[in-house]
């Protein structure tokens, strides 16, 4: 876990740095914390449906913090470097699960934090963008000023799956809509004006493809075949 506590001596702050392991042992030790927490629960919610639960992460709190600050480590030692300003202005997190993470790592980089949520949830003018679902479309929608044209923006979510609709008994999932979502809600950001350095997920279902369909690049802390 990658926290340095300061007891106002300079000293000691420089002890730990000094002893800290190379931060690809660090990184590989988080993933593997963050891995053993999720829970499998097939046929859920229908059959032919692997659920993998992220909420035992948050009943931890070591872990939660230690996912929260991978993400964070990842977002500064990266994607800061994708940006030509060198600033994340925006953090945008998906309804609903990407609320958990979103407003958290937002507050750890000093930016915004911009919500996305499904059709008639945020009052004012809104812009929408349509997804698919397993049977059929959904919508997102976004305020119509929570961007400014030239924000660099970073979209968070729990679960990439796939950018198009699949047969839901080859789906292992959180969601059958996650990839077509996290395409909706870059879509809003370009609506705006706004800039998608990264999409950010905790995991990333690789047999489907989803990264594919996507305007930015990808990162997941899980990847998995399965």
């Amino acid at each position: 876990m990658r926290m340095i506590y300061g007891f106002g001596c300079k000293n000691v702050i420089l002890s730990l740095l000094f002893i800290r392991p190379a931060p690809s042992e660090i990184d590989m030790a988080d993933v593997d914390l963050i891995k053993s927490r999720l829970t499998s629960h097939p046929d859920f919610p229908k059959k032919g449906i692997v659920f993998l639960d992220i909420f035992p992460i948050l009943r931890e709190p070591l872990v939660f913090e230690t996912l929260i600050t991978h993400l964070a480590q990842h977002i500064t030692s990266h994607t800061l470097g994708i940006s030509q300003t060198k600033k994340i202005d925006v953090i945008v997190a998906l309804d609903a699960r990407g609320f958990l993470l979103g407003p958290i790592v937002a507050l750890r980089l000093g930016a915004a934090f911009v919500p996305v949520r499904k059709a008639g949830k945020l009052p004012g003018q809104c812009i929408s963008a349509s997804y698919e679902k397993e049977y059929g479309t959904d919508s997102f929608e976004m305020q119509a000023d929570a961007i400014k044209p030239g924000q660099n923006v970073v979209v968070i979510d729990d679960l990439l799956a796939t950018g198009n609709l699949v047969p839901h008994e080859k789906l292992t999932a959180t969601d059958s809509s996650k990839g077509g979502s996290a395409h909706a809600a870059g879509e809003l950001v370009a609506k705006q004006g706004g800039k998608t350095l990264e999409y950010i997920f905790i995991i990333e279902l690789l047999f489907l493809k989803g990264s594919s369909k996507l305007d930015a690049p990808v990162y997941s802390v899980i990847q998995t075949d399965d």
